[in-house]
């Protein structure tokens, strides 16, 4: 078997955990098996009876059940899948691997919360189509240079089974819209709160800066007692101990951390300075890459905090806009893709041999925007535009004057034209729309994490974990 690349099995494992939505909620012990963890309650008996006779008639039960969730189980071969799979990812990411143990229950965690969100999204309709699926896997080829039909392969050459990266992905597809649709439903901000950002973001010359940040995160339920508080606080700073000691931050987060990033290796990615939480942003300008915080406590428990690496930012934004025109032939019942393809191939000709773009737009496009205009669309900003990264690229790599061949977004067939570019100073919508944007993904984590944490609590879960 071909030896992946470290960058492909890492880009590949991200791919499948996209959105990953697993709750920073204390564990429940699974020693002892089985055991019910959350609010056995009259139902409890009765829906773990469902859930094994539904694995029985379907044969599942010859595949030992290790955990019920709700009406549904997880069983020991998706188990084992996925440790497999997770395995993989911290491997290219060149971390020590937690003790299988540990490695298993934090795996089954993270399952467990995403069962619970599937069963939300189930019952709320949410669902992914095949041609949204398809996009996603596309994009995912391209960044790793290659074509989708080549994927299975690839996928394959890293013993990954393709319909399983599928499935994965859709599930984590569809847990992304369902968080999107909670946040969008509680989402409200208002004027003067963007107003109060912009000024702390001024006051604070370091708001914009970029930080690379990891994090481990020891949970305290909702309500603590003082005891359950000095239990998480003992347990953050014995294992901050054993950071200051040389252990691995990484390792210590795959082993420990009871965040959404844990098998990760608790890596946050890049965060703007404005989008941090009060409790990360008060500390992270005294600490240069390569520092580790003590503890720091919060409602949700205790962080430790490690800067990984940070950029400078420059306060002064410079937009690079393209003046565009476009003709969109969309596809229906009676308009194939194959149709829209072969009619924009005949249009682009009639153009390049001396046709004007504008009256075939006028007479063609289905665009709603720019059809009544001769199909000018204005001057494309990168960073607001609606019609995605796919209409976007094709601008990026024409020069003006030029016309692009045929190609498909998720809106229909477009061929575009750049008739100029022009660099425009937007720093002033930069500040309010980073401004606005800080407190979107501020307010977005409480949101989800009061919901994870509602949710969890609400279930019944039973582990049949071995010892």
């Amino acid at each position: 078997m071909q030896k992946p690349t470290p960058r492909l099995s890492a880009v590949l494992a991200v791919a499948v955990l996209i959105c990953q939505a697993c709750a920073s909620t204390p564990k429940p012990n699974p020693n002892v098996s089985p055991t019910a963890v959350m609010n056995p309650a009259p139902a409890a008996a009765s829906a773990t009876a469902a859930a094994v006779a539904k694995a029985s008639k379907t044969g599942e039960f010859l595949d030992r059940v290790v955990a019920v969730v709700n009406d549904e189980v997880i069983l020991q071969s998706e188990l084992d899948s996925r440790i497999a799979a997770i395995t993989r990812q911290i491997q290219a990411q060149g971390t020590a691997l937690p003790p299988e143990n540990i490695l298993r229950k934090q795996v089954l965690d993270q399952m467990i919360m995403t069962k619970l969100e599937l069963q939300q999204a189930a019952n709320k309709g949410i669902t992914i189509s095949d041609d949204a699926l398809n996009q996603s896997l596309n994009r995912i080829a391209e960044r790793n240079g290659f074509t989708l039909n080549q994927l299975p392969d690839k996928l394959a050459q890293q013993g990954i089974n393709y319909a399983d990266f599928r499935q994965q992905l859709r599930d984590q597809l569809i847990i992304h819209n369902l968080e999107q649709q909670l946040v969008g439903d509680q989402m409200h901000i208002t004027e003067r709160e963007v107003r109060a950002q912009i000024a702390a973001d001024q006051a604070n010359g370091d708001a914009n800066n970029q930080y690379h940040l990891s994090q481990i995160l020891i949970t305290t339920p909702a309500n603590p007692t003082t005891q359950q508080v000095e239990s998480a606080r003992e347990k953050a700073m014995q294992i901050y101990k054993k950071i200051k000691q040389g252990s691995d931050f990484a390792a210590m987060a795959i082993e420990y951390s009871q965040g959404q990033h844990a098998l990760k290796g608790g890596d946050l990615g890049w965060r703007k300075g404005s989008e941090l939480p009060t409790i990360f942003a008060t500390v992270i300008g005294h600490m240069k890459p390569g520092d580790v915080t003590e503890p720091l406590p919060s409602p949700s428990g205790f962080h430790i905090l490690k800067l990984d690496d940070m950029k400078a930012a420059d306060n002064k934004v410079v937009v690079t806009e393209a003046h565009v025109r476009d003709i969109l032939i969309q596809t229906s019942a009676i308009m194939t893709d194959a149709q829209a393809k072969a009619k924009l191939d005949e249009l682009r000709k009639q153009i390049l041999n001396g046709a004007d773009f504008a009256n075939l737009a006028k007479k063609y496009s289905d665009d709603p925007v720019s059809a009544n205009n001769n199909g000018d669309l204005g001057w494309v900003n990168p960073d607001t535009d609606s019609r995605g990264p796919d209409f976007q690229s094709q601008i990026d790599n024409l020069q003006v004057g030029q016309v692009s061949e045929p190609f498909k977004t998720q809106f229909g067939w477009f061929i575009v034209e750049v008739l100029g570019r022009r660099q425009v100073d937007q720093t002033r919508e930069y500040t309010r729309n980073k401004a606005y944007e800080a407190i979107y993904q501020r307010k977005s984590e409480e949101i989800i994490q009061q919901w994870l944490t509602a949710l969890r609590g609400s279930a019944y879960i039973e582990y049949y974990l071995k010892n």
